[in-house]
């Protein structure tokens, strides 16, 4: 069997060097380039070490954690004991992590005769599987697996920064109330213009059995003005209630909002909860998040602490 040295030194100093790369990412720690080749460098000379008989002895636990302590050293520093640890924290979620997802993309990948023929039964009756992974699919999975791994990371994190924003919406008109999530967008000063009534925006559907029936599914095709004289003369409960807000959306001209006017609105952000009257209800037809995590968008007037004494609280 021939074996290319140089060939696996390259392999994990590059790898050496995306993973300490990545834990500094994780814990939000810049590293110089020259501080992340160096510590990848040594990682890299300790696995050509396995080639050399008389170096065997090092291949324990003892040094192996030692190597991760002095190249976690050699790539951060050292701040402190507390930021020391929970980079190494990170460090082994990351290599744990990207081995797993190397043996279970192979696992997937094998056939029953492939797992079958790599079982062996022991003397005691008992039976292990013995693990044979390619070189060159390690490198071409590798960078797959720390892909999808900064990707989950990254999702989590957004989702966990958007949850901060994100609060519980009730509508209360004519006795019909409707809750749904709702995030707070600081960036939102929608008003009414002649009222300056701030507009907090909610999905349609959730008023769906409540508006006339004809307008299902063309909130987001027809003017809201059209479908507003479509019920001139006809029974609708809130038609009193309906108002046309002006807006300009992006890359889009002027446009119109149909909006409702509520008893009363109430809203849950955190431990805070604030009341109000003086709101209109823009109905969106469409999908305000995708993955479902908000149906309403929230002005942050209404969650001013002044704003409480304009509604009747409820008793």
């Amino acid at each position: 069997m021939v074996v290319y040295i140089d060939l696996i030194f390259a392999a994990n100093l590059v790898i050496d060097g995306i993973l300490l790369w990545l834990t500094g990412w994780m814990v939000k720690l810049r590293i110089s380039w020259w501080r992340l080749i160096l510590s990848a460098l040594v990682g890299a000379l300790y696995v050509v070490m396995m080639f050399v008989p008389e170096l065997s002895f090092m291949y324990t636990f003892l040094i192996k954690f030692g190597l991760s302590v002095v190249m976690l050293w050699i790539a951060f520093g050292f701040g402190s004991l507390q930021s020391y640890l929970r980079t190494m924290g990170a460090f082994y979620i990351i290599n744990f992590a990207a081995a797993g997802g190397i043996v279970g993309i192979h696992y997937l990948l094998q056939s029953s005769s492939d797992i079958w023929n790599g079982i062996m039964f022991t003397a005691s009756g008992g039976h292990a599987y013995g693990l044979k992974i390619g070189f060159w699919f390690v490198i071409a999975v590798f960078p797959l697996v720390l892909i999808c791994f900064k990707a989950v990371h990254s999702s989590r994190i957004r989702r966990e920064q958007l949850e901060t924003y994100i609060g519980e919406v009730v509508v209360e008109i004519d006795g019909v109330s409707v809750s749904c999530p709702g995030l707070l967008d600081t960036g939102n000063r929608l008003c009414d213009p002649l009222t300056r009534i701030p507009v907090m925006v909610m999905e349609s559907t959730l008023w769906e059995g409540h508006l006339p029936a004809a307008w299902k599914g063309r909130l987001t095709q027809d003017g809201a003005d059209r479908l507003l004289l479509e019920t001139d003369g006809q029974s609708f409960a809130w038609q009193d209630r309906m108002r046309l807000v002006p807006y300009r959306g992006i890359n889009r001209g002027a446009s119109f909002m149909l909006a409702l006017k509520p008893d009363l609105v109430t809203i849950k952000l955190g431990e805070d909860i604030f009341y109000t009257k003086r709101v209109l209800i823009g109905l969106d037809g469409g999908t305000l998040s995708g993955d479902g995590a908000y149906r309403a968008v929230i002005h942050p007037d209404l969650t001013q602490k002044e704003s409480a004494t304009d509604a009747a609280l409820p008793s």
